[in-house]
Order: C-alpha cells, then structure tokens, then sequence
C-alpha cells in the first residue's frame, strides 16, 4: 500500500508518528512543514515541505493546493491520511481524482468543539476517526478509535 501522511509539523505530525506500527511497512511520503522538530523526526523519510502558515492563508492555500496536485499525481498513494491542520485540506479535496481514499484523525486536544480542518475535510473524508466520544457529536458517522498518544 502507498501511503500519504499529510500533517502540521508539532503535535500533528507526532499523532501520525505514533501510527508506526501501522504505516511503518509500507510505501509512504511524507507532508509537513520545514521545521526543525519536523527535519529531525523524518531524517530517513522521503518528505515534501509545505507552505505556511495556513490558517486563513489564501496565497498559501494556492500554493499548497498546486503542490498537492503535483505530489498525488507522483505519487500515486492508495491513502492519505492526516491528523490536521491546514496543509490537509487541498489533499482531501483532490485525492479522490488521483484514485486515493482519505482518512482522517482528529486531534486528541479537541474534544468539545470541532476544528477548521476537521470540518472542511469531514464532507470528502472516506473514514473520519474520533479520539473520543464527544467527539462524534460534531461529526456524525466518525468512528472512535480512542487516544492514539
């Protein structure tokens, strides 16, 4: 399987880090920001480096969408997956063209309200996963899989 993990660079990309035991055997390509924790964390992984910010970013929004066009046109994944935030956004939304299924993690530390990525990726998501119950109330249809940190 070809696996895209797209994912903010911080707490984001440590929630998919800590999925290793499920992505860690197969074909996969990273999406993150160029940070430091970021280039650390992913030395030995093949990785592109978004634009950022993202939050209410339209120019990078853009940018990040074009680069999403190019990366699953490359790439070819089966799934792409992330945990949020921003840089998710143009990927969900044209990964079906590219052939791919999406899924999504919420956050951990979002329990009582829903986040910006979560509700603009929630409509093109194949399988949107919740950490905890509550959680579903915002997103009818998540299934909840519990903490994954």
């Amino acid at each position: 399987m070809r696996i895209l993990l797209v994912a903010s660079s911080g707490g984001h990309l440590a929630q998919l880090l800590s999925l290793r035991p499920w992505w860690g055997d197969h074909t996969r390509q990273w999406v993150t920001f160029d940070t430091v924790d970021a280039r650390s964390l992913l030395a030995d992984e093949d990785v592109a480096f978004g634009h950022s910010p993202t939050t209410r970013n339209v120019p990078n929004l853009l940018r990040n969408a074009r680069m999403a066009r190019r990366v699953l046109a490359e790439f070819h994944p089966d799934i792409v997956i992330s945990t949020g935030a921003g840089i998710a956004v143009p990927y969900f939304w044209l990964a079906r063209r590219y052939g791919a299924r999406t899924v999504y993690l919420e956050v951990i530390d979002r329990i009582d309200s829903p986040t910006l990525t979560g509700r603009l990726v929630y409509p093109v998501t194949d399988e949107f996963l919740a950490q905890w119950p509550d959680q579903v109330e915002h997103y009818p249809g998540a299934r909840v899989v519990g903490p994954v940190i």
